[in-house]
């Protein structure tokens, strides 16, 4: 098939989707009653939750091996052969399982095209267990760098999949939410790391706890999964209507079986289009589409400078190095102290669970990105003074000042406050971004990106502190996040309360900014009326 075909069936494909909307003289895509009637759902089920649960998992042991490796490195010793591993054997270690994680994002949304979500899942808690079992029982450095390698492909298959899985089940207005719910398990599994760490730092040979012990909840969810439907999108892209509806009664379950039909219908409607262009492109063909196509190229724009962001802010130094820094400058219980960092990020995440979809994605960027900003900047003024005597470098074994120890921690809580707040959340939303036929494409990339900059991150970040000193650092890092303040003003609109077909119309002329809060306003007035009704109606 041509390009020409392709943009062809595209155009098609909106066309189809603007049935879904009014149109009233000039203003297209004005949301419709009919769209609007199959969001009359009030009530999370316990099924919802429970899906939920089981898919956040995947973030718990995401988390788990970001933190779980800040005490192992400190603690290895001379298990691994060296008597000390060196700054680049550390290096090695850590960004092993990022390359992982970048080719198994790389290739988890379009397997899961292929495959379904859940199996994906699965095939990550395999990959998952095999390397948890084989980083406690190694021997040397690098077969714990091969063994975090496969760890990695497994970390970043459900990095991909568990927020596109749990997205594709949920109901549009908690839809925000229930992705946070997976960015608290992220959390949840650092502070359980740092936990564990703190446990086994003065066990012998407690490294090997510490990263074994990932098994356990692979193993968990492994079994959960059995009992999960697939994503209805995906089953009527296969034609298994029946199956679609059965999974639609389950999670909206207080909803009149003429309320699932016309849910059903909708959803038929938004994505037959899709599973079209699916059916007669290529692979290839699509990924190309994600470039020569302005809507899927809008995007992939903000979906890939988004997680670009997440990562090149430096958030991930301090879950892979923490411990070491804190060491450094002279805290007697590194490992404690991280703790503390890990905290912060669980308490403020839990703050973006309550209002990510009631505030909104942009305006909780917009606002917590100048903390990002300003905590990052007060660390690298703290280094620059706290330094000073041994000439910028933080130098093992050297006395520094406890007020400026302190000030850096303080810095580093207002950032990661920040973080968890607005960054940390918010990019998971990635794949709302996409149609149905490229959201395996669009996620895995942008999935990718993410890894790609912690790959790039956590590489570097020693290096880079040696190079141009602490101060020098966390000043780099606090200017990548001024321009990622200004990417988020220029270039992300708001998707809270648009469904997922509906989110890809706004970028028809551009990335949607104003169209998108026109169509929320919009939708939002047409509830009120329906609301209306309904109360004359019982009165």
């Amino acid at each position: 098939m041509t390009q020409s075909s392709f943009d062809e069936k595209r155009q098609t494909k909106d066309k189809t989707q603007d049935e879904l909307y009014e149109v009233r003289g000039n203003a297209a895509a004005d949301i419709s009653q009919y769209a609007a009637v199959a969001e009359v759902e009030k009530n999370t089920t316990w099924f919802v939750w429970l899906l939920v649960a089981c898919c956040t998992i995947s973030g718990l042991l995401f988390g788990y091996d970001t933190g779980v490796i800040s005490g192992t490195l400190v603690t290895i010793n001379g298990d691994l052969g060296p008597a000390e591993l060196s700054d680049g054997q550390k290096e090695f270690i850590t960004s092993a399982t990022t390359l992982g994680a970048l080719l198994g994002g790389l290739a988890a949304g379009a397997m899961s095209d292929w495959t379904g979500r859940r199996p994906a899942l699965g095939i990550a808690d395999i990959i998952f267990v095999g390397g948890a079992l084989g980083q406690a029982v190694c021997h040397t450095v690098w077969s714990m760098i091969g063994c975090r390698f496969l760890i990695g492909i497994g970390v970043g298959v459900a990095s991909c999949i568990a927020p596109l899985y749990i997205q594709e089940l949920s109901p549009t207005r908690m839809r925000g939410r229930m992705v946070v719910l997976n960015v608290v398990m992220i959390t949840f599994g650092q502070v359980v790391a740092y936990g564990i760490d703190a446990g086994f730092a003065n066990v012998s040979g407690g490294w090997r706890w510490m990263v074994g012990l990932g098994t356990v909840p692979a193993g968990i969810q492994l079994i959960c999964l059995a009992f999960l439907p697939e994503s209805p999108r995906i089953l009527i892209r296969k034609g298994n209507i029946e199956a679609a509806h059965r999974v639609l009664e389950r999670v909206y379950s207080e909803a009149t079986a003429e309320q699932i039909d016309l849910q059903l219908q909708v959803l038929r409607a938004s994505v037959q289009q899709s599973i079209d262009i699916a059916n007669s492109t290529t692979f290839f063909e699509r990924f190309n589409s994600m470039i020569t196509v302005p809507v899927n190229r809008r995007a992939l724009i903000i979906g890939c400078g988004m997680q670009a962001y997440q990562q090149l802010c430096g958030f991930n130094t301090l879950m892979y190095y923490s411990a070491s820094l804190f060491q450094e400058i002279g805290f007697n219980q590194p490992t404690a102290v991280g703790l503390i960092i890990s905290g912060t990020n669980f308490i403020f995440t839990l703050f973006a669970l309550k209002y990510i979809d009631i505030v909104g994605r942009r305006k909780i960027m917009v606002f917590s990105a100048p903390g990002m900003v300003f905590g990052l900047t007060l660390a690298s003024i703290a280094f620059h003074y706290m330094t000073l005597h041994t000439g910028g470098d933080l130098v093992s074994g050297a006395s520094y000042s406890r007020t400026w120890s302190a000030i850096v921690l303080l810095s580093m809580i207002i950032f990661v406050a920040s973080y968890a707040t607005g960054l940390g959340n918010v990019p998971w939303q990635q794949g709302e971004l996409f149609g149905l036929e490229v959201r395996g494409i669009g996620t895995s990339l942008s999935t990718a990106t993410n890894w790609a900059g912690n790959l790039l991150i956590g590489s570097t970040y020693l290096s880079l502190m040696a190079k141009i000193t602490p101060a020098g650092a966390f000043g780099f890092y606090a200017g990548l996040c001024l321009l990622g303040w200004l990417f988020c003003l220029f270039c992300f609109p708001e998707t809270a309360g648009l469904s997922l077909e509906e989110v890809q119309s706004i970028f028809q002329d551009g990335f949607g900014i104003r169209e998108s809060q026109r169509m929320r306003n919009k939708k939002q007035e047409m509830k009120m009326q329906q609301e209306i009704q309904a109360g004359r109606g019982d009165a």
